[in-house]
């Protein structure tokens, strides 16, 4: 156990290696209840929201969800987002747990009076199941609002549900969403109801290879997916140009929006300006970890490692590094080594993901 952004938190429970394989041939629980869930409700809400972040809230359909990023007026980074419309005035954002009391700040200030922003993280939790199996597992304890199946819910969408097990029914808003590119599903619920449901899940989910995940393959499995971590591959010093995210960024949506101007000009810049986020494979003896230097061909330090482990999926060390753009082109299949312990070590540019994503389309 360790402290994790104010919450005590399980690395592992039999072990990582053991955790990530389950999540990709079977199924795994995830206690998630550490995110923040920021509730923003009223006629003004949707308005509100596309001129507060870079995406545009607005354009979802009640029960859609979007990736969005928030940022300053400079246009740096503040936080990544995943942001639900549970109904026309009524919208659920979900912010990183090292950042929600700033992003629900920030919300409160850029909404004003435009709509009611509400931070119940202390009273919410979430908890994930996530892999081939997670269907199977909670089809026969998930009542979806329209009573269709549970499997008829698409990538990035969310319904209003209950879970019934064991004589009890627990209200929630279930997702199709994850962080682990395997299919799965993420479940809103009150923090009261927590506890019974994850021992609840975990039973029935059983027989069918369920295990609960700690946060050692959380991060192994969201790095062979090319999920990028807000701390890591995303900071508060970079766009969301810097990361290859300029499509999240919606210049082209009526009025205006904190950041727009500075990422309108970002956006204009020469391909050579700024920072690049891209996925590395180790070919030589050696892990990149977070912090070590990226070597160009000549031997110059052009980046740094932001997230690296060994992939338990692919058998060989993967990392994410942040580069200099100058120092391109960045193209799959450069060569380039990594600074491990004093000694270069061979690394090539490869295309994200580094394991193909099985998750649900979005549909």
């Amino acid at each position: 156990m360790v402290d994790f952004a104010g919450w005590e938190m399980p690395i592992q429970y039999a072990g990582v290696i053991a955790e990530h394989q389950a999540v990709r041939s079977k199924a795994g629980i995830f206690d998630l209840s550490h995110m923040a869930q920021i509730h923003v409700r009223g006629a003004g809400a949707a308005a509100a929201l596309d001129a507060a972040v870079v995406s545009q809230p607005s354009s979802l359909a009640p029960g859609r969800a979007q990736y969005s990023i928030i940022v300053d007026s400079a246009g740096m980074m503040i936080d990544d987002l995943v942001i639900y419309r549970r109904a026309e005035d009524a919208f659920l954002v979900v912010s990183n747990a090292s950042n929600g009391e700033h992003v629900a700040r920030e919300l409160g200030t850029r909404i004003g009076s435009a709509a009611a922003v509400s931070d119940q993280s202390p009273d919410a939790a979430l908890i994930a199941v996530q892999g081939p199996a997670a269907v199977a597992i909670l089809t026969p304890y998930v009542q979806l609002a329209d009573a269709k199946p549970l499997d008829s819910l698409a990538g990035y969408a969310s319904s209003e549900a209950h879970l019934r097990i064991d004589e009890r029914q627990v209200a929630c808003m279930i997702a199709r969403t994850g962080y682990t590119g395997e299919d799965g599903f993420e479940i809103y619920l009150a923090g009261v109801d927590a506890s019974a449901t994850w021992r609840a899940l975990l039973t029935v989910g059983a027989s069918a290879g369920l295990q609960p995940i700690g946060l050692g393959a959380r991060d192994t499995l969201r790095l062979e997916a090319g999920m990028p971590l807000f701390g890591n591959d995303l900071r508060s010093d970079l766009t969301p140009y810097d990361v290859g995210f300029g499509r999240v960024v919606r210049l082209d949506k009526p009025g205006d929006f904190v950041g727009a101007t500075a990422l309108r000009a970002r956006s204009s810049a020469s391909p050579d300006v700024g920072r690049q986020l891209v996925a590395l494979r180790v070919t030589g003896r050696g892990i990149a970890r977070q912090g070590y230097a990226v070597l160009s061909e000549s031997g110059e330090s052009v980046g740094t490692v932001t997230s690296g482990t060994h992939s338990p999926s692919l058998g060989q060390p993967i990392a994410l590094a942040d580069v200099a753009a100058a120092a391109g082109p960045w193209s799959v299949g450069r060569s380039v080594a990594v600074r491990v312990r004093e000694e270069s070590v061979a690394a090539e540019v490869v295309a994200l993901p580094f394991v193909p994503k099985r998750s649900k389309r979005r549909g």
